[in-house]
């Protein structure tokens, strides 16, 4: 259990690769930021913790509803009574390299997103009329960068810090309920810590970020900055001669820290949004030929929600390093 441990990927930044997360889904313009809750909370979102190629595919689904009465800034236009449905299907190619930086190694990964939203929602019309639209949108979301990360690998214990770069790459148009980009920057600082027991099988990790977004100039609408905290706590034995299981929970909470701004968000005010949720999580490690291989299927419920859509989160991740 302690070789496939340590040497398994994650996705390292892998959050992001689901960051193209529809437009509806939280209290930012659209309600919804670059950063989907849960998509990094777990060993297998580490850096390999040594020199090596990683890739991974992780599959987010995400159902949600607001209350009547709950209005949310999409596309330039005020809404309320929102529905969502949002898949997002991501890769990711990562490289951790055998240069040394402050002690660690240094990595740089790509993710590239392919996203389908679908929204239906009361939408106001100019005359101050209120009507039931619906929108759908599908294509290749805003690709996600990291120039920088940074790890180290001590014994059971692997920790990392590394800077993501969300890139406004997917279409977007003004009016649209839904769109596949968000028409902004976001950069994201964050820091994680993973420890995987090769005694016990317990694992302990956490994911830390602060995301800051620029302004959508499409609509003159500044999302507030954001931070967010995963941690996954699981036990993992060996499953016979097929590798080792792990059993536990995820859990997950997102604040918005600063309220949105700018002209378009006059209507509505600085709009922070919070979401809590926690769920269970189940997990593979395991070999291919000379590669190490990991999976993941997780459910996350939100339970506590401000200004966003409340619903539920499904992951399916797969991940391989050699």
């Amino acid at each position: 259990m302690e070789t496939i441990a340590r040497s398994m990927i994650g996705a390292a930044g892998v959050a992001i690769a689901c960051s193209a997360v529809a437009t509806v889904l939280r209290a930012e313009e659209g309600a919804s930021g670059h950063y989907a809750p849960g998509a990094a909370a777990s060993f297998i979102d580490a850096l390999p913790g040594r020199p090596a190629w990683a890739m991974a595919n992780y599959l987010m689904y995400y159902e949600g509803s607001a209350g009547g009465s709950q209005r949310i800034p999409s596309g330039g236009q005020v809404t309320a009574g929102l529905n969502s449905q949002a898949w997002a299907d991501s890769v990711l190619a990562l490289r951790e390299t055998d240069v040394k930086l402050l002690g660690g190694s240094y990595a740089f990964a790509v993710v590239i997103p392919v996203v389908k939203v679908e929204v239906e929602g009361e939408v106001r019309g100019p005359l101050g009329n209120t009507f039931r639209a619906s929108d759908r949108a599908s294509g290749i979301g805003d690709i996600t960068l990291y120039p920088i990360m940074i790890g180290w690998a001590k014994g059971d214990l692997k920790y990392d810090v590394r800077l993501g770069v969300y890139a406004p790459t997917g279409d977007y148009e003004t009016g649209q309920l839904a769109n596949v980009g968000k028409n902004f920057w976001t950069v994201e600082p964050s820091a994680a810590v993973s420890w995987l027991s090769s005694k016990i099988g317990l694992e302990v990790t956490a994911f830390a970020g602060l995301a800051f977004n620029t302004r959508n100039d499409a609509t003159d609408y500044n999302s507030g900055d954001v931070f967010h905290l995963d941690v996954t706590v699981a036990e993992h034995l060996p499953l016979g001669g097929l590798g080792v299981i792990g059993v536990g929970a995820s859990a997950f909470y997102y604040q918005q820290i600063t309220g949105d701004s700018g002209s378009g968000a006059d209507v509505l005010g600085d709009m922070k949004g919070q979401t809590v949720g926690v769920g269970p999580v189940v997990s593979l490690i395991t070999k291919i030929g000379k590669a190490d291989l990991a999976a993941e299927l997780k459910w996350l419920p939100e339970l506590e929600v401000e200004n966003r859509l409340k619903g539920d989160y499904g992951w399916l991740k797969v991940g391989v390093s050699f």
